[in-house]
C-alpha cells in the first residue's frame, strides 16, 4: 500500500510501465493505472492511506465471501471478481491482475467461437446429455418417480 511520495501532500501516480520503444501499448479503452480516489483523498497523505485501508477491507470482505461461496451455493467467482475489482479501483496489482484475466477470458471466447471447437463442443453436450438421459431412464425404470432419499432397500 505504498502512496508514494515523502512529502507532505504529495501522492505518486503509478507509472504505466507498458512502453516500449517510445509506443504506448495501452489501449484507448483502458483506463491509467492507478488510484481513483477523488482528488480532494488524493491531496492529503493520512486521508489517501485511510482510504486505501477501506478500500482494502472492503475488497477482502467480499473477495473472502466469494471464496465461502465456491462450495456453497451462490455466485462464488462472480462475487471474487467483484472483489478485485473493488481492489483495482485503489491498487494497480489489482488493475494488472483484472486486465490479464479480461484479456484471457476474451481469448478463450475467441477461441470457443472456432467452428472446430464449437462443433466439439455440441457433441459432448449431446452425449453427456444422452448419458444423463440413459442414467435418468435407468432410475425411473428401477425405482419410479419416488426420490433416492426415500427408496428403501429394493
Amino acid at each position: 500500500m505504498n502512496t508514494g511520495s515523502n512529502e507532505p501532500g504529495e501522492v505518486a501516480v503509478a507509472a504505466d510501465e507498458t512502453r516500449t520503444n517510445g509506443v504506448h501499448s495501452e489501449r484507448e479503452d483502458e483506463p491509467g493505472l492507478g488510484s481513483r480516489a477523488p482528488e480532494f483523498i488524493k491531496a492529503r497523505r493520512v486521508l489517501h492511506v485511510s482510504w486505501q485501508v477501506g478500500v482494502f477491507v472492503v475488497g477482502l470482505a467480499v473477495v473472502v465471501a466469494g471464496i465461502i461461496m465456491l462450495p456453497l451455493p451462490g455466485p462464488g467467482w462472480v462475487v471474487i471478481f467483484g472483489g478485485m475489482a473493488i481492489w483495482a479501483t485503489e491498487f494497480v496489482w489489482a488493475q494488472l491482475v483484472l486486465r490479464w484475466t479480461k484479456r484471457k477470458v476474451t481469448e478463450a471466447a475467441q477461441r470457443a467461437l472456432d467452428p472446430k471447437v464449437r462443433r466439439r463442443n455440441i457433441i459432448l453436450t449431446v452425449l453427456g446429455l444422452v448419458i444423463v438421459g440413459v442414467l435418468a431412464g435407468i432410475y425411473l425404470w428401477k425405482f419410479g418417480l419416488v426420490m433416492p432419499w426415500k427408496i428403501k432397500n429394493q
